[in-house]
């Protein structure tokens, strides 16, 4: 797990190549920070149509944060098109897909996790007021704003959001609240361990 809470700011994020070569990505978090990690977030940056990386006993779920759209090509027949504003897919890491631009460059949020070691929920909501989240032990959050700003409150030492900014909220050894204040709009992922 990270060691403590804390927001990344977009300019942060390390711009790496695919596994695969074909196209680059901006790497917000892995956790933990190696090669055998349990969950990753990126954001895939799609300039032309490419064949995604394989990525055996990871589940992925993709979602369109910018563009105008991308087709998902899966070697199986199925064909998923993700359409502005932030339509989404969920898929096994090993299907063989390729993406498809429909106009131009798209910018997709890539959330990994490793199938048996965590389980994942991402909900997509606008942020009108206070929006609270309750971390504990085995369970933690991320916050993605997509645009906007937000702060939390005082107690939690976070600083602020921008649009672009995540907030990796940390599983502590007790429960934990943490409010968000602002307006705009987020994704938010619960990242729970497995067999908690």
């Amino acid at each position: 797990m990270p060691e403590s809470s804390r927001v990344i700011p977009a300019n942060e994020y390390r711009r790496v190549r695919w596994k695969n070569g074909l196209g680059w990505t901006r790497e917000i978090v892995r956790v933990p920070d190696d090669d055998d990690w349990d969950w990753r977030l990126s954001i895939a940056e799609i300039e032309r149509d490419a064949a995604f990386s394989s990525f055996p006993g990871i589940d992925r779920e993709l979602v369109l944060l910018r563009g105008n759209g991308l087709r998902m090509r899966f070697e199986d027949g199925r064909t998923v098109d993700l359409m502005p504003p932030h339509d989404r897919y969920r898929f096994a890491g090993e299907d063989a897909v390729t993406g498809e631009l429909v106009d131009g460059t798209t910018h997709d949020f890539n959330l990994m996790w490793r199938r048996g070691r965590v389980r994942t929920e991402l909900l997509h909501r606008p942020l009108v007021g206070p929006m609270l989240f309750f971390t504990e032990p085995g369970v933690h959050w991320v916050v993605h704003l997509i645009a906007g700003q937000a702060a939390f409150d005082g107690a939690s030492g976070l600083d602020d959001l921008c649009s672009g900014d995540t907030a990796v909220l940390t599983a502590g050894d007790t429960r934990t609240r943490h409010a968000l204040h602002g307006g705009g709009e987020l994704l938010a992922v619960r990242i729970e361990a497995e067999g908690r």
